[in-house]
């Protein structure tokens, strides 16, 4: 009996047919800078519902539109514009002379370890020292002008410098250093070449608490008998009772911090450009 090649039925698990969609669905994209102002327009539009609905007392502060009329009029009389100049002056030279101090600190503290276990040791007593309770000592040996005022802010700018810098140069790495020598750099030319730019990265981190602690510190030095600046407005302010000129200089302040900070991610994508950055949504 011959067996006939009978074609069987094809079973099995049915095939699945691959539904073909876009890779990159297209999507409504809102610039980035609109959507960090959604927030802001957030919050303008409750606290200005609250003052008008009358939840938020005049007496207390006045709703944005006052506060912003208040701005307008500062501006317009030039008592805005010469504070914030005075106060900008005084931070500039803080921040360099603080910055100076704070990078040559860490460059001792950081190479040498006879230089860490001669300056280490004070600056992180010094660091924990409030402002406050550095203003009287400063007053007295300074006096009242604007040297005591430079040197607060400069203390501010100094240690977050220099923890982060030295920080930095401890964390660079050996071998990258040996690299270095084996390519026939000197000493100076390992610290120029090799452990200055690994160190970048934390001193602009280092420099963005420095500038955020900077306009911290100016607060507390314009109290110290000032004439000028943006402290010495809100002073003036708070003994005349205006709430809205306060705000008005906390603004400033806000914007100043932001446009410090903005300036340092400038700095950041400028000079790491070679560091990879992680991808995220634009």
């Amino acid at each position: 009996m011959t067996a006939t090649n009978v074609p069987l039925p094809a079973f099995g698990p049915p095939v699945a047919t691959e539904r073909i969609t876009p890779r990159h669905r297209r999507r409504l994209r809102v610039p980035r800078l609109a959507r960090r102002l959604i927030g802001i327009a957030v919050v303008l539009a409750i606290w200005q519902l609250l003052s008008s609905t009358g939840r938020l007392p005049q007496t207390i502060v006045g709703s944005p539109l006052a506060v912003w009329d208040q701005g307008m009029t500062l501006i317009g009389n030039g008592e805005l514009g010469s504070a914030i100049a005075a106060s900008l002056q005084r931070v500039g030279v803080g921040l360099l002379i603080g910055g100076v101090a704070g990078i040559v600190l860490a460059l001792i503290s950081g190479l040498s370890r006879v230089g860490e276990d001669i300056i280490d040791a004070p600056v992180q007593m010094l660091r924990t020292v409030p402002f406050v309770g550095i203003i009287p000592l400063l007053i007295i040996w300074l006096g009242v002008g604007e040297t005591p005022k430079v040197v607060l802010i400069a203390l501010g700018v100094m240690f977050p410098l220099y923890i982060n810098m030295s920080a930095g140069i401890r964390a660079v790495d050996p071998q990258l250093i040996e690299a270095g020598r084996t390519m026939g750099l000197g000493r100076l030319g390992v610290i120029w070449h090799v452990i200055l730019p690994s160190a970048l990265p934390q001193l602009l981190v280092g420099l963005r608490f420095a500038l955020g602690l900077a306009w911290l510190a100016l607060i507390f030095a314009e109290q110290i008998s000032a004439t000028n600046g943006l402290g010495y407005l809100m002073e003036s302010a708070q003994e005349l009772l205006q709430s809205n000129t306060i705000v008005v200089c906390l603004v400033v302040y806000a914007l100043l911090g932001l446009a410090a900070d903005a300036i340092v991610r400038g700095l950041e994508r400028l000079l790491l450009s070679w560091r990879p950055r992680m991808a995220g949504d634009a």
